[in-house]
């Protein structure tokens, strides 16, 4: 089979497969970001103490910048050879690398352009504008992997997937948090994405070997794009929607507001990264292939959102009761006891997050792109007429503030995705969260009654996590152990 896989990029596999490497895929890429979200977590620890909120600012203002641009490289065609439902061809792989390199090398001309003016809107420093070029380079590299990415995650040969992955995230961050202790501060990044881009596009190229070329067929990108299309619309309208956001309000917050509300951005996140992400990676590919068995949709839908919540719940509120103290056991972080409140509002959206992106990425792998669609043009609409209105008038903790009553408007995809697949809502994510609030509570009242110390931080998550472990057995009984073992085989069985 391996070498099928590898001279006959359009080899499918069956059903019972998908079944099973969908579980191993999770499984895979959730051990992988375990270990890569430990990693940046550290990481992120290191340059907290060594980085200042303006320096961070910059940072994810100029990112912002890119990935707007980043959305225009690729209209969706990536997308389109993951969902197809027939077999790949040379030359539709072909075409979406002609296409993908002749738009990624316009907006690398147009980024060169328009650098003066992003420069001296933002007040970037030479080193800001040298982060801009490094995230320029690191976009092309990023580029060039997509096709041999494409086969892979086509095949759901995750366990190569997240190779490449772990070493990006590994040299990165090394490379950043060695410069950023050496003292070079905004130049840290720059160093770091180039070093990052360079070892993922070699690696990429081992693990899954495709000749680059050139062919074009108008029949081909046609039917690639009348998928493509709508989802790269969708993909659009939530870059627009995040990254455009972070630009605009790099002009109302200044430098330091977005390095402080990014903070709290990016630990209420981690929750997310840890856990959400992994499931949709391969659930994408898995429900697409499942379109035409309902019965198992359903069910697949029920245990992925059940994974997500069971694990983002619990983790969400405990990084909402630990960081006070840690802000206030670490001199070092009390610079950043201004994003606490951000934090606070921000865990809204993670929650409500951790629902509807599944069922979001279920909806685009029904063929239902067109209703995501409305759905981002709703939540577009509803950032940019509430967080700039609410930065204005209460600065950081307002624009947080918008971020947590945008997210509520998540409830909706609960009702339109049950219209096409009956998942468990009881199931999925009702039972993860009672046990996830009554743990809340029980690690609350420890923490008010015990003094902040080094023994607090470790005994209140230990708390935290047997509390909500025999929570989480009682609420299920037997069937949570029927699961670990279906689990377990379907791991061992291939």
């Amino acid at each position: 089979m391996d070498i099928q896989n590898r001279v006959d990029p359009s080899y499918e596999i069956s059903l019972d497969a998908v079944k099973q490497r969908a579980v191993r895929g999770v499984l895979a890429l959730t051990g992988r970001t375990f270990v890569l979200n430990l990693i940046t977590l550290v990481s992120q620890g290191f340059l907290w103490a060594y980085l200042d909120e303006y320096q961070f600012g910059v940072f994810w203002i100029v990112s912002a910048v890119v990935n707007f641009l980043v959305y225009f490289s690729d209209i969706g065609l990536a997308a389109s050879l993951i969902q197809k439902k027939e077999k790949l061809t040379e030359v539709d792989l072909k075409t979406t690398f002609l296409v993908q390199q002749g738009l990624v090398l316009t907006l690398l001309a147009m980024l060169y352009v328009l650098s003066p003016f992003i420069s001296r809107h933002y007040n970037l420093s030479q080193e800001g504008l040298i982060l801009l070029y490094a995230l320029g380079i690191s976009f092309l590299m990023s580029s060039l992997k997509s096709i041999p990415s494409v086969l892979l995650e086509r095949k759901l040969e995750f366990g190569k997937f997240i190779i490449p992955q772990v070493l990006e995230t590994v040299v990165y961050n090394l490379v950043v948090v060695f410069f950023a202790w050496q003292g070079f501060g905004i130049r840290s990044f720059s160093y770091g994405v180039l070093a990052r881009g360079a070892v993922g596009l070699i690696v990429i190229y081992i693990l899954e070997p495709w000749k680059p070329g050139f062919a074009f067929s108008k029949s081909s990108l046609k039917k690639l794009l009348s998928f493509g299309l709508p989802y790269q619309a969708n993909t659009f309208l939530a870059v627009f929607k995040d990254d455009g956001m972070t630009v605009l309000l790099g002009g109302i917050l200044g430098p330091a507001g977005v390095g402080i509300l990014g903070t709290a951005q990016r630990l209420s996140q981690y929750p997310l990264r840890f856990f959400m992400d992994n499931v949709t990676k391969v659930t994408f590919p898995a429900f697409s292939r499942m379109q035409d068995d309902t019965a198992h949709l359903e069910r697949s839908v029920t245990r992925s959102i059940f994974f997500i919540t069971t694990l983002v719940f619990p983790t969400m509120i405990g990084i909402v009761l630990m960081a006070p103290v840690i802000v206030e056991l670490v001199p070092r972080y009390n610079k950043w006891e201004s994003a606490l409140i951000p934090l606070y509002l921000l865990s809204v959206n993670t929650f409500f997050a951790s629902i509807s992106t599944q069922l979001t990425n279920l909806l685009n792998a029904i063929g239902r792109i067109v209703l995501h669609f409305k759905l981002m043009i709703m939540w577009t609409a509803l950032t940019f007429a509430i967080v700039p209105f609410l930065a204005l008038k209460y600065g950081v903790v307002g624009a947080a503030g918008g971020y947590g009553l945008v997210g509520t408007s998540s409830a909706v995809v609960i009702y339109l995705a049950r219209r096409y697949v009956k998942f468990s809502v009881l199931e999925s994510f009702l039972k993860p969260l009672i046990a996830s609030i009554i743990m809340g509570i029980v690690v609350l009242t420890v923490r008010e009654v015990l003094p902040h110390t080094l023994f607090s931080v470790i005994i209140l998550p230990l708390i935290g996590f047997i509390t909500y472990s025999l929570l989480i057995i009682f609420l299920y009984g037997s069937r949570i152990f029927e699961d670990v073992r279906k689990t377990l085989n379907s791991i061992f069985s291939i």
